[in-house]
């Protein structure tokens, strides 16, 4: 059995070869997420065996999950996504959910799957914390294109989280949703509070503390993090929303010109430290033999595909109609078929309660790496020619 030491250096070293990679092939455009992913696979268990997932890196993965879920929610700029946005994403989700469910249920009928409602929950999802990086990078965040993306890919992961929170966290739907009112009406709290005009002293000692030892803003920002995740924990809610809300207090605690600065340090933490590392953790434990030794799991993998962009894309991409060109459209129908961060857990829950299939797990987990290969790379190539063509006009 590998020394946690060792896991943690091999964990490391994969997650820094991950964007040279990347880089290598960069006339593909595949991020570097995707190539984490694939390089925990080889350093795993089932291949090389040069790094293990313990309790310690795992509890380290589990963070990088939760930072993932943070920037999800401090990407959730009410001001740029509320009307039209908001207002779209919230009817395409919906949407989603209502197919989703309707095709999975021949599987059910077959006895191919267990919980229509897990699976079908699985297909809504859209990976908006992956996918971030990718728009920054692309020039898209800003964009009038980017407001839509970002409410639809909100949506895509908030609405999940709170569906399994009040569905597979317990065995009592109205307390859950109870327990989630409370949960919400506490972090409105919090979010009053910290909008309040703050004292100037303050202020200063927060602005000069930013570029010192102490680092004082990025620790409550952590701190932040770490309340909401505990709050969710104690009210017997999924820790990923707690970790989603507490990114949106953030996004409304902080002052137009102090956004950057700290957004740029919390990114440091966040993509430099944490993430990567629940991403190759993702490949260190995928169970790569349950996919290879059953012909039935690795011929669901296309079709789980193809259902991300049926039931997550085509009604994204119908209700945006008159809102966005029909090259918009298309791009944001393939971006927000990307999933992956909320369908590891998915199916973990459904793993560890009898609800799903090994061959399914392993088949949505399979095709939803696919998606964040596939989907980013073709929708951003549309993305950018619908940029090219409206700068030209």
């Amino acid at each position: 059995m590998r020394s946690t030491q060792a896991s943690l250096v091999v964990i490391f070293a994969a997650a820094v070869a991950a964007p040279f990679v990347s880089e290598l092939l960069k006339r593909f455009s595949v991020p570097p997420v995707l190539f984490e992913i694939l390089l925990g696979i080889v350093v795993g268990p089932q291949l090389l065996g040069w790094a293990e997932a313990d309790d310690f890196v795992t509890g380290i993965s589990t963070f990088g999950l939760a930072f993932l879920m943070f920037f999800a929610g401090y990407e959730v700029d009410m001001a740029r996504v509320r009307g039209a946005p908001i207002r779209l994403a919230a009817l395409g989700w919906v949407i989603s959910l209502a197919l989703g469910l309707l095709v999975i249920l021949p599987f059910v009928l077959e006895g191919l799957v267990v919980s229509d409602l897990l699976v079908g929950l699985a297909l809504t999802t859209t990976a908006i914390g992956t996918l971030l990086p990718m728009m920054n990078d692309q020039g898209i965040t800003h964009t009038r294109f980017g407001s839509y993306l970002l409410a639809a890919g909100s949506v895509g992961e908030f609405a999940p989280i709170v569906a399994i929170t009040l569905l597979f966290s317990g065995d009592q739907p109205f307390h859950e949703g109870v327990l989630l009112v409370a949960f919400v009406l506490a972090a409105i709290g919090v979010a009053v509070l910290a909008t309040r005009p703050q004292p100037p002293g303050l202020l200063e000692i927060m602005r000069r503390h930013l570029y010192t030892s102490s680092q004082l803003p990025v620790r409550i920002a952590l701190a932040l993090l770490a309340v909401m995740i505990w709050l969710a924990f104690e009210l017997g809610l999924d820790t990923l929303l707690g970790a989603f809300v507490a990114g949106m207090i953030l996004r409304l605690l902080l002052t137009r010109n102090r956004v950057e600065q700290l957004e740029s340090k919390l990114a440091a933490v966040g993509y430099g430290v944490f993430i990567p590392v629940f991403f190759v953790v993702t490949g260190i434990t995928f169970d790569l033999d349950a996919l290879l030794e059953s012909p039935s799991a690795l011929a669901r993998v296309p079709v789980f595909l193809v259902l991300f962009l049926v039931v997550r894309g085509l009604p994204v991409y119908f209700v945006s109609r008159g809102a966005l060109d029909p090259l918009e459209r298309r791009a944001l129908a393939l971006l927000t078929s990307t999933a992956l961060p909320l369908v590891v857990v998915i199916t973990t829950i459904g793993l560890e309660t009898g609800r799903m299939h090994v061959e399914n797990a392993t088949a949505l987990v399979s095709a939803a790496m696919l998606s964040v290969l596939v989907y980013p790379l073709l929708g951003f190539a549309l993305a950018r020619r619908s940029l090219r063509r409206s700068g030209e006009s």
